[in-house]
């Protein structure tokens, strides 16, 4: 009796210990709190440790000082062509919820793809493109101390040697420097000495330019303002496919709505914040990828870019929902057209009377 209680005492402790190592493990990363790009780097190569099956690292560009920029590749093995989603965060460094949101993105998607058929099929079909902080040099310079935390830009020297910083989404070559930029080093708003001179917008547009043929979505993450902003940002151009853009963001903020009741305007840019060029959405259109958004998230102001730990939790949950809302339609068009357009129909009539507007300001 004794033997077999000690038996049963030590596969107790033993698992008692796997479970303890479980726990130790689960709880190492905090998706709530802000991390540092360390830190960041250090859940990336997790990510692949823990589902080797479906990510992996891909190095495509470097920093103005030299630090290598990476994505998480998101995907089943399939024999066919895939199609692709490109997210990326952190373009801008002080908005640190945008890279909070990007590492939460991925671990939503990678818990759920074996247990949800929909996330399974869509990863079967497609890869998601995933850059936690695009602006590292900037990023690593909004953690430096208090003095820094506000910084936007990357960390290149200006053409005078006296300033430093491009805005990284005023530098890609969409109607580059013609409106919403400055030309002064000094400003939030440089757009650069040319379009794309700057090493991280040259990174993004090798890497998606020469796969743009397969890319269906091009999701770029911000704050603040709770605003899902399609192209264009110069108001003398609107996107060939504009209506079915705000019909898929207007549906999108509905699912956003439904998570814990925050409102999100849709629309270009100039309409519901302000011009501007040179943006990485507005050159992802162009470049013909279908659906291009600019995610702003919480909040509308009142913390701004330095929204509390304790908002990340309920800003990742609902900004998710819009994503995959996003996300659902371009591939479901794409692999299964006929139903996807006959909702966009129902949409474009509701649109035409000026519904869906209605409603979503009403809820």
């Amino acid at each position: 009796m004794s033997i077999m209680t000690n038996f049963l005492g030590l596969h107790f402790v033993a698992l008692l210990s796997i479970l303890s190592a479980a726990t130790v493990k689960g709880a190492e990363y905090d998706y709530y709190k802000y991390h540092p790009m360390e830190e960041i780097s250090n859940w990336m190569a997790q990510m692949v440790m823990d589902y080797p099956d479906v990510v992996t690292i891909v190095d495509y560009g470097q920093t103005y000082e030299k630090r290598t920029i990476s994505l998480l590749k998101i995907g089943l093995e399939s024999e066919k062509r895939k199609k692709a989603i490109w997210m990326d965060c952190g373009i801008h460094a002080r908005e640190w919820i945008a890279p909070a949101f990007c590492q939460y993105f991925v671990k939503q998607i990678l818990q759920s793809y074996k247990t949800d058929t929909k996330i399974e099929t869509m990863m079967r079909n497609m890869d998601f493109y995933v850059t936690p902080v695009l602006n590292i040099d900037g990023y690593m310079y909004s953690w430096k101390d208090n003095t820094t935390r506000l910084w936007r830009k990357n960390r290149s020297p200006g053409p005078s040697g006296d300033c430093y910083g491009t805005d990284l989404n005023r530098n890609f070559d969409a109607n580059w420097g013609t409106i919403g930029i400055s030309f002064n080093c000094s400003s939030n708003i440089y757009c650069g000495s040319q379009p794309v001179s700057e090493p991280e917008a040259q990174a993004v547009t090798y890497f998606v330019g020469s796969r743009k043929d397969d890319i269906l979505c091009f999701l770029t993450i911000h704050s603040y303002g709770q605003l899902l902003l399609v192209p264009y940002g110069h108001p003398n151009f609107t996107a060939p496919n504009y209506n079915e853009l705000m019909e898929v963001g207007l549906a999108a903020a509905t699912a956003i709505w439904n998570v814990h009741k925050k409102n999100y305007t849709v629309g270009a840019s100039p309409d519901v914040l302000y011009p501007n060029s040179g943006s990485s959405r507005d050159w992802a259109r162009m470049q013909g990828i279908p659906y291009t958004y600019t995610f702003e998230l919480r909040d509308k102001g009142e913390f701004a870019f330095e929204l509390p730990e304790d908002q990340i939790q309920p800003t990742c949950e609902e900004a998710y929902g819009g994503a995959l809302h996003i996300i659902t339609y371009a591939h479901d068009k794409t692999f299964s057209g006929a139903a996807v357009t006959a909702a966009a129909s129902f949409w474009s009539v509701l649109l035409a009377a000026g519904v869906a507007r209605v409603n979503l300001m009403s809820s």
